[in-house]
């Protein structure tokens, strides 16, 4: 027995650093959580239903346009100064470029499309300069922030990296709670000139934080477009595919129901923060065991699935449990929200299931890989969630969204696994042959 319990003592003690880790990890994530929560609680008693089902839909198109802007420039940020600190001040300027130049496209053209699509649904109007404010601030400054917790990310300071997220999401709920609370604030109009200014004053705030660490290096790294290219594809799939939903819905259903089941939807994406608090902690290990090949890394996505899938079904079954009380937080006129969480709250099982494979695909730089995986299933999950959505919203989406997740999980699990074999292979060698006997 005192083995057994000096046994269990050095496991743990082994483990401390990456638990300690996780938990702070976990713990901002999980803050950042609450907190955009307890925004969307205030913005939807604020606007109500009409107005915050507008907004939940701009808000779809925004998120996919915050995952082009910078053609996916950071996961070369996170991989390479992982690697090599020195590289920091180029792989910076490479980054405040490409957001530059392809928000400044996003914001036009976003506007532009969004305007049209206003007029076919049958919730209140939106003005143009309300939707460039709205592009603004949830795409080029959203982007900008989130690239202050990368650099946190890829030079291991996990508390400063912690302290952004924690931080941006505060920012969020303050400026929400002045303006709804203090200020009364109740359209869409006058919050977007809120939301956009609390960003940006973020934003500024960020860029304090990372001035002690050295000027960017103004120049566009051409070798790494490609890559980066590959890696915006897959979350621009995946944002198209957990949008989409929201855009359809729009056109067949009453803009409340677009309200009620926007909650659900942002109230998942938030519960994702127990996945995501692994992952961003094993990205980097990642790529550093799979630099002299993709199977030395094997084991320690193997360990990070089981722990993926259960925090995924812990999630799953509170948000199943708390669901009917959420309406007293929102508004009881989002009376939709807990048949649609239920629904929705097994997913997350799913996301955890394939996330450690496809971290493992991207952080040993087999991108071509994770892109066809996610880029093929996001493609055609996009038309088949709009189809099921039109023949039979809501339940046909949620058939059509748990298909889809299965399909990622064999299909990313399948080519990890085929890949590590080429791996070990490879580092193997070739097998000498035996000698003949004369």
């Amino acid at each position: 027995m005192g083995k057994d319990r000096k046994d269990i003592g050095r496991i743990i003690r082994s483990h401390r650093p990456t638990l300690v880790s996780y938990v702070l990890s976990g713990g901002s994530l999980a803050s950042a959580a609450l907190s955009q929560l307890v925004t969307f609680a205030i913005l939807a008693r604020a606007l109500g239903p009409a107005e915050f089902g507008l907004f939940v839909q701009i808000s779809a198109v925004t998120a996919i346009a915050v995952q082009i802007c910078g053609l996916g420039a950071s996961d070369c940020l996170l991989r390479r100064v992982s690697r090599d600190p020195g590289s920091y001040p180029g792989l910076l300027g490479h980054n405040l470029l490409l957001i530059g130049l392809s928000g400044a496209a996003l914001v036009a053209g976003g506007v532009a499309g969004m305007s049209s699509w206003a007029r076919l649904g049958s919730g209140p109007s939106v003005d143009m300069p309300t939707l460039a404010l709205l592009f603004l601030g949830n795409v080029v400054l959203v982007r900008l922030i989130l690239l202050v917790e990368t650099v946190f990310l890829g030079l291991g300071q996990i508390q400063a990296a912690n302290r952004a997220v924690i931080g941006f999401a505060a920012a969020r709920m303050v400026t929400a709670a002045l303006a709804c609370l203090l200020f009364k604030v109740s359209s869409l109009s006058d919050w977007a000139l809120w939301q956009c200014g609390g960003n940006l004053l973020y934003a500024l705030l960020g860029a304090i934080w990372l001035s002690p660490l050295g000027r960017p290096r103004l120049a566009i790294l051409h070798e790494e477009l490609r890559a980066g290219l590959l890696f915006a594809s897959q979350f621009v799939g995946r944002a198209v595919r957990s949008n989409v939903d929201l855009l359809v819905i729009g056109l067949f259903t009453p803009i409340e129901t677009v309200g009620s089941y926007g909650v659900a939807r942002r109230i998942m994406d938030a519960s994702y923060l127990a996945i995501d608090a692994l992952n961003r902690l094993l990205y980097p290990r990642l790529a550093r065991e799979s630099r002299d090949g993709l199977h030395l890394a094997l084991p320690t996505a193997r360990r990070a699935l089981l722990a993926a899938v259960a925090l995924g079904v812990t999630t799953a079954l509170t948000l199943f449990v708390l669901a009917p009380w959420l309406p007293a937080l929102f508004g009881r006129d989002y009376r939709d929200l807990p048949f649609f969480l239920r629904c929705l709250c097994g997913t997350i099982i799913l996301v955890g299931a394939w996330a450690a494979a496809v971290d493992l695909l991207g952080a040993s730089g087999r991108q071509d890989a994770r892109a066809l995986i996610l880029n093929s299933a996001n493609l055609a999950g996009s038309v088949v969630i709009a189809v099921a959505t039109w023949l039979a919203a809501p339940v046909g989406t949620f058939v059509a969204l748990y298909v889809i997740e299965v399909a990622i999980v064999i299909a990313a699990w399948v080519v990890l696994l085929r890949l590590a074999r080429k791996s070990r292979l490879q580092a193997a060698g070739p097998v000498e042959a035996s000698p003949v006997p004369s």
